[in-house]
Protein backbone atom coordinates (compact mmCIF):
# COMPACT_ATOMS: atom_id res chain seq x y z
CA UNK A 1 0.00 0.00 0.00
CA UNK A 2 1.04 3.30 -0.64
CA UNK A 3 0.32 6.21 0.84
CA UNK A 4 -2.15 7.35 -2.21
CA UNK A 5 -4.03 4.70 -1.36
CA UNK A 6 -4.49 5.35 2.35
CA UNK A 7 -7.74 7.31 3.56
CA UNK A 8 -6.86 10.00 5.23
CA UNK A 9 -8.25 9.34 8.59
CA UNK A 10 -5.86 5.76 8.49
CA UNK A 11 -4.06 5.42 11.84
CA UNK A 12 -0.83 5.03 10.14
CA UNK A 13 1.26 6.40 13.42
CA UNK A 14 0.02 3.73 15.53
CA UNK A 15 3.05 1.48 16.58
CA UNK A 16 3.38 -2.27 15.16
CA UNK A 17 2.53 -4.13 18.60
CA UNK A 18 -1.11 -2.65 18.48
CA UNK A 19 -3.24 -5.53 17.54
CA UNK A 20 -3.44 -5.84 14.07
CA UNK A 21 -7.02 -6.13 11.65
CA UNK A 22 -6.06 -9.65 11.57
CA UNK A 23 -5.70 -10.52 15.04
CA UNK A 24 -1.45 -11.20 15.20
CA UNK A 25 -0.93 -9.40 18.63
CA UNK A 26 2.75 -9.85 19.13
CA UNK A 27 3.15 -8.12 22.50
CA UNK A 28 0.68 -10.54 23.86
CA UNK A 29 2.70 -13.42 22.15
CA UNK A 30 5.90 -12.43 23.64
CA UNK A 31 4.33 -12.04 27.47
CA UNK A 32 3.62 -15.08 27.15
CA UNK A 33 6.73 -16.69 26.62
CA UNK A 34 7.92 -14.43 28.63
CA UNK A 35 6.10 -15.22 31.92
CA UNK A 36 6.26 -19.04 31.20
CA UNK A 37 10.22 -18.58 31.12
CA UNK A 38 9.56 -16.19 34.47
CA UNK A 39 7.38 -19.11 36.18
CA UNK A 40 10.51 -21.62 34.97
CA UNK A 41 13.02 -19.70 36.61
CA UNK A 42 11.43 -18.62 39.71
CA UNK A 43 10.84 -22.37 40.31
CA UNK A 44 14.07 -23.43 39.34
CA UNK A 45 15.43 -20.86 42.22
CA UNK A 46 12.98 -21.59 44.56
CA UNK A 47 14.01 -25.59 44.45
CA UNK A 48 17.16 -24.05 44.50
CA UNK A 49 16.88 -21.91 47.54
CA UNK A 50 15.54 -25.39 49.19
CA UNK A 51 18.68 -26.80 48.55
CA UNK A 52 20.99 -24.55 49.86
CA UNK A 53 21.05 -26.65 53.35
CA UNK A 54 21.75 -30.42 51.66
CA UNK A 55 24.60 -29.23 49.52
CA UNK A 56 26.40 -27.43 52.71
CA UNK A 57 25.55 -30.97 54.74
CA UNK A 58 26.63 -33.10 51.80
CA UNK A 59 30.10 -30.89 51.60
CA UNK A 60 30.75 -30.82 55.21
CA UNK A 61 30.15 -34.80 55.16
CA UNK A 62 28.05 -33.57 58.21
CA UNK A 63 26.62 -36.27 60.65
CA UNK A 64 23.51 -35.28 60.73
CA UNK A 65 22.95 -34.97 56.83
CA UNK A 66 19.28 -37.02 57.04
CA UNK A 67 17.90 -34.19 59.77
CA UNK A 68 18.80 -32.01 57.14
CA UNK A 69 17.69 -33.15 54.20
CA UNK A 70 13.85 -33.87 56.61
CA UNK A 71 14.12 -30.51 57.82
CA UNK A 72 14.84 -28.90 53.98
CA UNK A 73 12.02 -31.49 52.56
CA UNK A 74 9.28 -30.17 55.58
CA UNK A 75 10.19 -26.66 54.47
CA UNK A 76 9.66 -27.07 50.94
CA UNK A 77 6.06 -28.69 50.87
CA UNK A 78 4.59 -26.95 54.30
CA UNK A 79 5.79 -23.36 53.36
CA UNK A 80 7.36 -22.91 56.71
CA UNK A 81 10.21 -21.30 56.86
CA UNK A 82 10.72 -21.73 60.36
CA UNK A 83 12.25 -25.69 58.97
CA UNK A 84 14.40 -24.33 55.94
CA UNK A 85 15.99 -22.19 59.12
CA UNK A 86 16.83 -24.76 61.30
CA UNK A 87 18.25 -26.63 58.43
CA UNK A 88 20.56 -24.10 57.64
CA UNK A 89 21.46 -24.21 61.48
CA UNK A 90 21.98 -27.58 61.75
CA UNK A 91 23.99 -27.79 58.41
CA UNK A 92 26.07 -24.95 59.30
CA UNK A 93 27.34 -25.65 62.66
CA UNK A 94 28.91 -28.92 63.51
CA UNK A 95 27.36 -30.34 67.05
CA UNK A 96 30.20 -31.35 69.88
CA UNK A 97 30.60 -34.71 69.69
CA UNK A 98 30.86 -36.25 73.52
CA UNK A 99 30.33 -39.82 72.60
CA UNK A 100 33.10 -40.49 71.09
CA UNK A 101 35.61 -39.17 73.94
CA UNK A 102 33.66 -40.62 76.85
CA UNK A 103 34.12 -44.19 74.56
CA UNK A 104 37.12 -43.75 74.49
CA UNK A 105 37.49 -42.84 78.45
CA UNK A 106 35.53 -46.00 79.08
CA UNK A 107 37.61 -48.48 76.33
CA UNK A 108 41.15 -47.05 78.06
CA UNK A 109 39.52 -47.93 81.63
CA UNK A 110 38.10 -51.25 80.56
CA UNK A 111 41.67 -51.97 79.24
CA UNK A 112 43.82 -50.51 82.35
CA UNK A 113 40.91 -53.00 84.83
CA UNK A 114 41.63 -55.99 82.74
CA UNK A 115 45.21 -55.26 83.32
CA UNK A 116 44.87 -54.29 86.65
CA UNK A 117 42.68 -57.31 87.52
CA UNK A 118 43.90 -59.66 90.47
CA UNK A 119 45.49 -62.55 88.80
CA UNK A 120 43.40 -65.80 90.37
CA UNK A 121 46.64 -67.44 91.89
CA UNK A 122 47.85 -70.49 90.37
CA UNK A 123 46.92 -73.97 91.45
CA UNK A 124 49.43 -75.40 93.74
CA UNK A 125 50.85 -78.22 92.03
CA UNK A 126 50.83 -81.54 93.86
CA UNK A 127 53.87 -83.15 95.38
CA UNK A 128 55.25 -85.85 93.65
CA UNK A 129 55.01 -88.69 95.14
CA UNK A 130 58.08 -90.11 96.85
CA UNK A 131 59.12 -93.66 96.58
CA UNK A 132 61.06 -95.34 98.67
CA UNK A 133 64.82 -97.18 97.44
CA UNK A 134 64.79 -98.65 101.14
CA UNK A 135 62.00 -101.29 102.14
CA UNK A 136 60.59 -101.08 105.45
CA UNK A 137 60.03 -105.03 107.05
Amino acid sequence: MTAADLHPMATGHIPKYVVAADGSDYLFSAMVVFFVVLVVLIGVGYLTLHSVPEKMAHENNHPQFQLVGILALLALFTHNGIFWIAAVLVAGFQFPDFATPMRNIADAIRSLGQSLAPQAPAEPTPPAPQTSTTSEQ
